[in-house]
This record gives structure tokens, C-alpha cells and sequence, in this order.
């Protein structure tokens, strides 16, 4: 069974480089143009992993990653913060909202692989 991943970003464009990426390497893909709507997917189902923007409207990524946090079904889902922010202040109040992991765009898509591998204990180089 493949893993689900739910990308949340307010681009278009970031969205669909992350999910052809993954798409390719045989994830099943979500995705959400913004915090609300990832929140409103996460009420009623759940994925494997998340990747979140910093960044959005309405919504940013560190309170997203708070309020899944406290949905019951994602108490332990890896979320991975995808930005082009790396500033030390918002990787800590990411990791303090529950955020697993951090990565700056752009990114190499082997990179971004590889950290999902780690994250979900699979071979380095996930089936397709």
C-alpha cells in the first residue's frame, strides 16, 4: 500500500513540482492550496505525512501543524515544514507547534526523497 502525503501550499506551481516528485516515486498525493482546506481534508481522513509551506494566507504553516496536532489522527503523522524560509526563530516555533522536520526550497528532488524515506524507515530509494 502506497504512503499518502498531503502537501499544503498556497502555490500552485511549489505544489506541483512536489507532487510530480513524489507522484513519481510512487506516493499517493493530496493536496491543499491552504491551511483551511488542509484542516478541513484532516477533520475527516487521514494521510501519512504532511509537507507545509510557511507562508500562506489565512493561514500559515506553524499553526496548521498546531491545530493538526491536535486532531487525534494526526498526534503522530510525520509533518515536514517545505519553505524557502530558514529562519532559526520559525524552525523553532515550528518544531514547538509539533512540526518533524524542516526543509528549504528549492529543493533536489533526491533530497526531498530521501528525507521521506527516513521519516518512514523505508530503503533510501522508494519503490515507484
Amino acid at each position: 500500500m502506497s504512503k499518502v502525503i498531503l502537501i499544503v501550499d498556497d502555490a500552485a506551481s511549489a505544489r506541483l513540482v512536489v507532487s510530480e516528485t513524489l507522484q513519481a516515486a510512487g506516493y499517493d498525493v493530496i493536496e491543499a492550496a491552504g491551511g483551511e482546506e488542509a484542516l478541513a481534508y484532516a477533520r475527516d481522513y487521514a494521510v501519512d505525512l504532511v509537507l507545509v509551506d510557511l507562508h500562506m494566507p489565512r493561514m500559515d504553516g506553524i499553526t496548521l501543524v498546531g491545530e493538526l496536532r491536535a486532531l487525534s489522527n494526526y498526534r503522530l503523522t510525520p509533518m515536514l515544514m517545505l519553505t524557502t524560509e530558514s529562519s532559526p526563530l520559525h524552525k523553532l516555533q515550528a518544531k514547538q507547534a509539533g512540526a518533524t522536520g524542516w526543509m528549504v526550497k528549492p529543493f533536489k528532488p533526491a533530497q526531498l526523497l530521501s528525507t521521506l524515506a527516513r521519516m518512514f524507515n523505508l530503503p533510501l530509494n522508494p519503490p515507484a
